[in-house]
């Protein structure tokens, strides 16, 4: 999984609409370094979509860090209050910006609060959704360098219109200028932000720019607590993990933290089409199968109404017809194999492998079944097996309903004959 970092140059020195040059870098989860270099940020569409996640570092002229007295709220209820908390020390309208605050406040109970222009960020946020971002960052880059307590750090880059300078005074404190493209008075600007005391000051600055920049910190004292470092991605990639204040939370529905639908798109519409065939071929099936029973059923009612051109009422062709047989058998003298007479001669016969035939207490019909009720201790488990295996050489099936009661039926393969 890799991790896509872009510096956004400031807005200040961008000419014209053309699209600034962005620095990035993409790195692998344990901070190795794949792949660098400087490209507009429209023409990093496929690194973007690739990457797990992108960290947008915000010039640090373009975010204003301000130090608040905020009293002990719930997240919810900060969030909601951070307006009102910062709105005097912000000029125009506070709806048209966005506000994070860092995680905790300080030992004196200020707590920083990160602002920037809600219509700029938007516009970035969703460019980067729109090439494929899967999560969007956005951090101060002044809170990206690199900082140990009791010094500074600050950073120097040359942009289309000057030069940008980052300033780290502590963990959530830092703030961003954009100045003339002078060297020399770029350090003393710093010298000067920094204090007139000898807190030591860690500049980085590019590989190209060192050489410039020593000779004028050795050629002037007052620069002396100046150390220039030479500046690469590892520095703010490093920096930047330890930084908890992201803005695009605080974007609400336009930022990357509401779902980007267009990464199911496709997906969906397969799962849709999908289900979509599925629910055709369903119906069409069920109305298949419809037709055709509505084909067999008039073809029974023609044999039925062919076979009885009398019969007025058909409800049930098969049942009417198998009723119709029965009679017809009835009235032909035929008995039928589910009838008393049928059932009880069977019962007879199979009785005849019993040494006793004394052992029928009750004898009774209902249901076309033979209802037979058992002397006691007349018959035992074999004998009982012998009468069911005679009884089923007759398609006849012996069921037990209650010990001693037995039930006797037509047995399935009878019931076709």
């Amino acid at each position: 999984m890799t991790t896509l970092y872009i510096r956004y140059p400031a807005r200040a020195g961008a000419i014209g609409g053309a699209a600034p040059a962005c620095p990035y870098a993409l790195a692998g989860d344990g901070g190795q370094l794949l792949q660098q270099g400087v490209s507009a940020l429209g023409n990093l569409g496929d690194l973007i979509a690739s990457a797990r996640r992108v960290v947008l570092l915000l010039a640090a002229s373009d975010v204003t860090l301000l130090r608040v007295k905020v009293p002990p709220l719930s997240a919810a209820r900060l969030k909601a209050a951070l307006p009102n908390l910062v709105e005097d020390q912000i000029l125009g309208d506070i709806a048209d910006s966005v506000m994070a605050a860092a995680p905790a406040p300080g030992a004196d109970g200020m707590r920083s609060v990160a602002v920037v222009q809600r219509a700029w960020l938007e516009v970035l946020v969703k460019a980067l959704l729109a090439q494929g971002a899967h999560g969007v960052s956005a951090l101060p880059a002044q809170l990206c360098l690199p900082f140990q307590p009791g010094s500074v750090s600050a950073a120097l880059s040359a942009g289309d219109h000057g030069l940008e300078l980052a300033l780290r005074q502590s963990q959530y404190e830092g703030l961003g200028l954009a100045l003339s493209a002078q060297p020399e008075a770029a350090l003393h600007t710093l010298r000067a932000m920094t204090g007139a005391g000898e807190a030591p000051v860690s500049l980085y600055l590019p590989a190209a720019q060192m050489p410039q920049y020593a000779a004028l910190v050795a050629a002037d004292a007052g620069l002396s607590a100046i150390t220039l470092v030479e500046d690469h991605w590892a520095h703010w990639i490093s920096a930047s993990k330890s930084t908890a204040l992201d803005l695009v939370p605080a974007l609400g529905a336009s930022g990357a933290g509401a779902r980007q639908w267009q990464r199911w798109r496709w997906p969906v519409r397969i799962a849709a089409l999908a289900l979509l065939v599925n629910i055709v071929g369903i119906n069409a099936e069920w109305l298949h199968l419809k037709h055709e029973a509505a084909d067999v059923r008039a073809a029974m009612k023609q044999t039925f109404k062919a076979a009885y051109p009398n019969e007025t009422v058909i409800l049930d062709p098969a049942a009417q017809m198998r009723k119709n047989i029965a009679v017809a058998r009835v009235s032909g003298g035929q008995v039928g194999p589910d009838e008393f007479t049928s059932l009880s001669a069977a019962l007879g016969e199979a009785l005849s492998v019993l040494p006793r035939k004394d052992v029928i207490a009750t004898l009774e019909y209902r249901e076309r079944a033979l209802v037979v009720k058992i002397k006691p201790n007349m018959v035992d488990a074999a004998a009982m097996g012998r009468i069911k295996a005679a009884l089923a050489a007759r398609h006849l099936d012996l069921g037990e309903a209650t010990p001693g009661t037995w039930r006797i039926t037509l047995a399935a393969t009878g019931s076709k004959s």
